[in-house]
Parts: structure tokens; sequence; C-alpha cells
């Protein structure tokens, strides 16, 4: 398994303003998505319990982010 680490939200945006490239995966319930004014550009919404289904949407390249609450 890959190595995994948590990062803050100051940091994914201090890294991505930085020109880093993430694939970042939002894996909110629906719910939680219509409730927030939190939405990250470009971001694959992937509610946590599909996301087995969702692997093939997920690029391999590049590290990948996944934001939850």
């Amino acid at each position: 398994m890959p190595d995994t680490s948590r990062i803050t939200v100051e940091e994914l945006k201090k890294r991505m303003d930085a020109g880093e490239d993430f694939t970042v995966i939002d894996v909110r319930k629906p719910e939680r998505w219509q409730q927030s004014d939190t939405m990250i550009p470009e971001a694959i919404r992937v509610p946590l319990d599909t996301l087995e289904q969702n692997l093939p949407r997920i690029a391999k390249d590049r590290p990948v982010v996944a934001y939850c609450t």
C-alpha cells in the first residue's frame, strides 16, 4: 500500500498554489454536499460507500487527496 498521510486544508491550498498536481476526491455524503458552501474546484465527487466502483475515475499518476467531514 502506498504511503498515506494527513494534511491540513491550509497545507493542501499552499501546495496547490505552488503548482502541485493532485486528484481531489470529495467523499462526503450527498446531503453534506448540498448543505455545504465548500466546493473544491475540479474535485471528483464520490460518496465513500461507492468508492470502489468509482476507482476507474481516479488518476493513478498523481497523488490523491480525499476530502471528508
